[in-house]
């Protein structure tokens, strides 16, 4: 498909800098049951059913973005994906004061060397430090990874390491928040065990690329990032459980979305995995492991909107999105947020 089809106007005032308090009461748009309603994401309870199965990302962000020299140069770098305990891989600016060899030094006692450049400025660094010991240097050194369009000073805002934290983190991995996570509240957990929602985590560590707009012209020619998602034999089970019983799968996030869409097999079963995923979904594909998904509104050109578009159907998220740039919602990662119903399943599921 052209990805000109998924682009659109979105003013700047609409671009959430700081997230809904208590993040709770951001806007939620429901697109269930065939109608565009506006409500809050504390209502979310009330639109779930009991025997509902609530799947959310557990993956927790890491201070993935440090300031550093080589040499004199100063050196921004942006972790991205994971390669061994001390290896990353990671954006630099500017890459071109960086070659192969050099070291990349944030401090005495913090640094990495350069073990490989490739193109858009990505290189390879391996860290004097390993493990463990790399992510409490991270959490020491590092500033939180937001998304370019929330404008902060060069530090970052110490707020940040709150705000960009889903309540349900436990893993350490990711260097873009999940952002359907945002919205969740104890308060709002506990609305959902009163009315017989089950919750259950599983964990896609999010990368860099996930929320970037897509530069070719045809979806055909891109190439998508690769994540690594975990979901436990447990969970997996549960997950058929819930929908042979007739409750619904409701997806936080496109990052639960992808990995128990990477996990189900042709006749919509959900299997344990434990992998890297690089599933690209655009209008066309048939949903076998998702009823529902809450998720965030997602930038012009990206293979997020893409992504809703296939699950909700083209027109009816342009509907929707014009709707809320109408009315004000908050878009993107600290933005509001809509609660989608599949209008792509493959055949097996409906005869189940």
């Amino acid at each position: 498909m052209k990805v000109d089809l998924f682009d659109f106007d979105l003013p700047r005032d609409c671009i959430a800098e700081h997230p809904a308090d208590p993040r709770d009461s951001a806007r939620m748009l429901d697109l269930t049951a065939g109608a565009m309603n506006d409500r809050i994401v504390r209502e979310l309870p009330d639109i779930l059913r009991p025997g509902d199965l609530l799947i959310s990302n557990d993956t927790r962000v890491i201070p993935a973005r440090l300031f550093g020299k080589r040499g004199e140069a100063k050196i921004e770098v942006t972790l991205h994906k994971q390669e061994g305990l001390a290896q990353w891989r990671a954006f630099a600016k500017p890459a071109k004061k960086l070659r192969i060899g050099e070291i990349f030094k944030v401090n005495d006692s913090f640094e990495a060397e350069v073990m490989d450049k490739k193109d858009g400025g990505e290189v390879l660094l391996r860290f004097n430090v390993a493990g463990a010991d790399l992510i409490a240097a991270l959490e020491k050194y590092g500033v939180m990874p937001l998304p370019p369009y929330i404008r902060r000073e060069a530090g970052g805002d110490d707020q940040d390491r709150h705000d960009y934290q889903t309540i349900f983190a436990r893993h350490d991995g990711a260097v873009a928040a999940p952002t359907a996570g945002l919205h969740f509240t104890p308060e709002l957990l506990a609305n959902l065990d009163a009315r017989g929602i089950a919750r259950r985590t599983i964990t896609l560590h999010v990368g860099a690329g996930t929320f970037l707009p897509v530069k070719v012209d045809d979806t055909e020619d891109h190439k998508m990032h690769a994540e690594w998602g975990s979901i436990s034999p447990e969970i997996a089970a549960l997950v058929n459980e819930t929908r042979a019983k007739g409750g619904r799968i409701v997806a936080v996030g496109t990052t639960s979305l992808r990995l128990l869409e990477s996990a189900a097999n042709e006749d919509g079963i959900v299997e344990p995995f434990e992998n890297e995923t690089s599933i690209f979904i655009t209008p066309g594909y048939k949903f076998r492991g998702v009823d529902l998904l809450l998720t965030n509104f997602h930038l012009p050109r990206s293979t997020l909107f893409m992504l809703v578009s296939a699950f909700a159907g083209f027109d009816r998220m342009k509907a929707a999105y014009e709707h809320a740039i109408a009315q004000k919602y908050r878009f993107y990662s600290y933005g509001d947020c809509s609660l989608l119903e599949c209008a792509n399943k493959v055949e097996a599921l409906k005869k189940s």
